[in-house]
């Protein structure tokens, strides 16, 4: 008998926690067990044709709001070719409506609904040792002939009872890793499924010293945690800061979503004596807009979020960053540009515009029709407009959110951002109008390299603005050297020819390296962009103001 668990992830970067901790509890079976990662990006043929030679007599898929549709379709033609096999499905796109979701897909024998990790064992005990029934095994949805049952979710886990599951690192060679050291969340946001369950559990913290040591001591690059409020519980979150900061081995980097306003003046410290680089911060602002918070259920504390966000930006060493979304109940097109700015003045290092997804279970599907919010009837069941917001303006805040990526999350066009952001109106204003731009050029719509960004930026300053071009453009060369020696000189580049001797005098008599840059800026500031030394949070080039012999220039 053999059981194959299959993750269809969203990249292949990517990896999927919850198969692994199935296969990991239901160790006992390890010979039984295959396990097979997948992307929505691979061809449906690869996918059937590595299941049909597996030879499983179970599959069991991993249902999410990206791979749904894609494991849909799998089932159809899996099901041809593999007639005799049972098909069962976990995840939260499928909990929630399990009966409704096997009556739609008649391939499917069954769901584990909920937390998988118990009902999984249950599951192959039945199939390979034909221990119980169905019936007795909680925690499932299935279909008997023309009938469908349900036997109810099961109890929650023990999160220190689920095995450690990435003793064998070779598997995810090039993979982002994901750490949970808790599951739940204390707050009752909305839009949210952990909402849903309020029973928060931690995992044991010697365990988790044991196995964050294993990834400083394998040099593992970055560690993703999944806790929904990682801070939510003061002593848990500072063991574990406390320990990565004393036992950091200078590479690894570990990921945290916190609430900001729950920070306390400890943890901030201790945040401030931190590599750069070591920790980076996930923040849901989500809205600024008083009922808005009010409407979805979220407890804030405005104030204390932006003052923490600003002494963490403060040390220059924590990448932090922000959330909203666009969509909320009572959020209309100007309330929402107020959040934007808001949030904007807070300087997040990235700066994510998302868009509310109505999940399946959520309060928010339960509210749909209260706050008037239509959305997309196939996953991932994005807004398309609400009682506040019309799918016009939808679609503007679409544009503006492609601006922010591109120009603002990019890092790629800090110091011209920071010249020309203050002469507008507000930050909202400067990327919808450049937004608003893009449309009417026809250029929303196609791929356009780095250096192309630029010329359109320029494009879009001589053409719709009063503003001086000319000064931008250096602003803008200065943002291309500091991530790197260009191979070629943009077209708005000042001529450095008469700067050639003074620059090749100064590099022999400081013994400047060949990989660094020296420009002669218009203004008559000289930079040295030195790319051995780089910021470790940016990547940017280190930057010296330097003085040329130009007494021989004419």
């Amino acid at each position: 008998m053999k059981i194959l668990l299959a993750a269809c992830n969203a990249k292949y970067i990517h990896s999927n926690l919850a198969v692994y901790d199935l296969r990991a509890y239901a160790s006992a079976y390890q010979e039984h067990i295959l396990l097979g990662e997948y992307t929505i990006n691979q061809t449906k043929d690869e996918i059937l044709k590595d299941i049909y030679l597996s030879g499983a007599d179970v599959v069991c898929f991993s249902c999410y709001i990206w791979n749904i549709s894609f494991v849909r379709d799998l089932l159809e033609d899996l099901h041809k070719i593999l007639p005799d096999v049972k098909f069962w499905t976990g995840g939260p796109e499928v909990s929630f409506d399990a009966e409704a979701f096997l009556r739609r897909t008649p391939q499917v024998t069954g769901v584990m609904v909920g937390e998988g990790e118990k009902t999984f064992l249950e599951l192959v005990r039945y199939y390979v040792d034909g221990v119980g029934t169905l019936s007795e095994i909680p925690g499932i949805a299935y279909r008997e002939g023309e009938e469908i049952h349900h036997n109810g979710w099961r109890e929650l886990t023990d999160l220190s009872e689920i095995p450690f599951v990435y003793e064998h690192l070779e598997d995810f060679e090039n993979k982002i890793i994901y750490y949970e050291s808790s599951r739940g969340c204390p707050f009752s946001c909305s839009y949210c499924l952990s909402s849903i369950d309020k029973k928060l559990r931690f995992r044991d913290l010697d365990l988790v010293k044991k196995e964050l040591q294993f990834f400083l001591d394998h040099r593992v690059p970055q560690v993703k945690f999944v806790d929904r409020t990682f801070n939510c519980k003061h002593e848990h979150a500072m063991t574990i800061w406390k320990y990565i900061l004393e036992h950091d081995n200078g590479i690894t980097n570990f990921h945290f979503e916190v609430s900001a306003d729950l920070l306390r003046d400890e943890e901030i410290q201790l945040m401030s004596r931190m590599r750069p680089g070591l920790i980076q911060l996930e923040i849901g602002v989500q809205s600024t807009n008083p009922d808005t918070i009010h409407a979805i259920h979220r407890h804030m504390d405005l104030d204390k979020l932006e003052r923490c966000v600003a002494k963490v930006h403060s040390f220059g060493n924590i990448h932090q960053h922000l959330d909203l979304i666009a969509g909320l109940p009572y959020e209309d097109y100007d309330t929402f540009h107020h959040s934007f700015n808001d949030v904007y003045r807070m300087k997040p290092d990235q700066l994510q515009l998302g868009f509310l997804k109505v999940l399946k279970g959520s309060l928010m599907e339960k509210e749909a029709e209260k706050y008037g919010i239509m959305h997309k009837e196939k996953e991932p069941y994005e807004v398309l407009s609400t009682n506040w917001l019309s799918y016009k303006e939808v679609l503007r805040l679409k544009m503006v959110e492609s601006m922010v990526e591109v120009y603002y999350n990019s890092g790629q066009f800090q110091n011209t951002l920071e010249y020309l952001v203050p002469q507008f109106a507000d930050a909202f204003t400067f990327y919808e109008k450049l937004g608003a731009f893009y449309e009417k050029k026809g250029y929303s719509e196609i791929s356009h390299s780095r250096m192309r960004r630029y010329e359109i930026l320029l494009e879009f300053l001589r053409e719709e603005t009063d503003l001086d071009a000319d000064v931008a453009a250096q602003h803008m060369l200065y943002d291309l050297y500091l991530r790197e020696k260009l191979k070629k000189r943009p077209s708005f580049a000042a001529d450095q020819k008469p700067y050639e001797s003074a620059v090749w005098t100064y590099r022999k008599k400081h013994k400047i390296s060949k990989t660094a840059h020296i420009e002669a800026f218009p203004d008559g500031t000289t930079i040295l962009f030195d790319y051995e030394n780089r910021n470790p949070l940016s990547n940017n080039a280190h930057t010296e103001t330097i003085e040329l012999d130009l007494d021989n220039i004419e």
